[in-house]
């Protein structure tokens, strides 16, 4: 597949196929063009788990300001769309894939998308903060009016800067639906780092990848995380038979089949939500994700 190279180290790639040419773009054609043959849907999954945590705590706050949700991982405020709009991760194919020679592109596609999400919101919509190391990808995001703030930093590598530090705090809800692997509990304990009083926390987790160090992370915050037992995700399909294999070496070396699972084709992802002790007395996360 045209912009697909594998890495020649291990660790946290465990070979995984790499989309560096299409992941920081100045707008998201190339992106959603190049991940569209291979059905990527995890944010369609999160768009369902997101709302409903959203809804749920918007009713144990009462009446307050806008819910405050940071987006790790963000790209071009892909889960920002999908939380606060009217439309679905398909809608978003359809508009980002259908462009032929002349269509709108960059900055100019950006002014245009300002006006479409505009007329789409959510009464109920969140302040997002999205953060992502890819720069273009998240100053599309802000300038198509999809994060109320973007932030072009990696965690893994550096400090959170005052100002960052400064939108942390207050946030009710971090979220993400692919980077843990990338991004480890070094970025979390920085945003932690930045808050008053824990968030909760959503994430889809590849199941090539061992949560445990950022749920150990979280605990000593003072959050219980628990994973949703009764499914797996789909994330999307493996760019090739090499990338496959990798991800059955590392399933294998996690005592992990791929029966039912990664055999089908697709990588698969668990969700695991972290809320106080209390929250999670107050609402079992079966209540909390009826569907699921």
């Amino acid at each position: 597949m045209a912009g697909v190279t594998h890495p020649t180290s291990t660790g946290t790639d465990w070979g995984k196929a790499h989309f560096e040419a299409i992941y920081n773009c100045p707008d998201p054609r190339r992106y959603f063009g190049g991940l569209q043959p291979l059905e990527y849907q995890i944010p369609h999954h999160g768009q369902a788990v997101f709302r409903a945590l959203a809804d749920a705590l918007q009713r144990r706050r009462g009446d307050r300001p806008p819910l405050r949700v940071v987006d790790l991982c963000c790209s071009y405020g892909v889960n920002a769309a999908l939380l606060n709009h009217r439309l679905t991760l398909d809608d978003l194919y359809d508009r980002y894939t259908g462009g032929g020679p002349g269509a709108p592109a960059g900055d100019a596609l950006a002014r245009e998308d300002r006006a479409f999400y505009a007329g789409l919101r959510r009464p109920d919509a969140a302040l997002v903060t999205g953060i992502d190391a890819a720069e273009h990808a998240v100053g599309y995001a802000v300038a198509a009016g999809l994060l109320d703030r973007g932030f072009a930093a990696n965690l893994e590598a550096d400090a959170p800067s005052p100002q960052l530090c400064r939108a942390l705090d207050g946030t009710d809800l971090i979220t993400v639906t692919g980077g843990v692997g990338y991004i480890t509990a070094r970025t979390f304990a920085r945003l932690f780092d930045c808050v008053t009083a824990p968030p909760w926390v959503a994430a889809f987790v590849l199941r090539t990848v061992s949560y445990r160090p950022v749920s150990a992370l979280l605990a000593r915050a003072g959050l219980v995380t628990e994973r949703v037992t009764t499914r797996t995700f789909r994330q999307r399909r493996f760019a090739d038979g090499a990338e496959q294999r990798a991800a059955f070496e590392a399933l294998a070396a996690r005592g992990l089949t791929t029966g039912g699972k990664e055999a089908d084709g697709f990588y698969h992802a668990e969700l695991y939500v972290s809320r106080p002790a209390a929250d999670v007395a107050a609402l079992p996360l079966a209540e909390l994700l009826p569907v699921f």
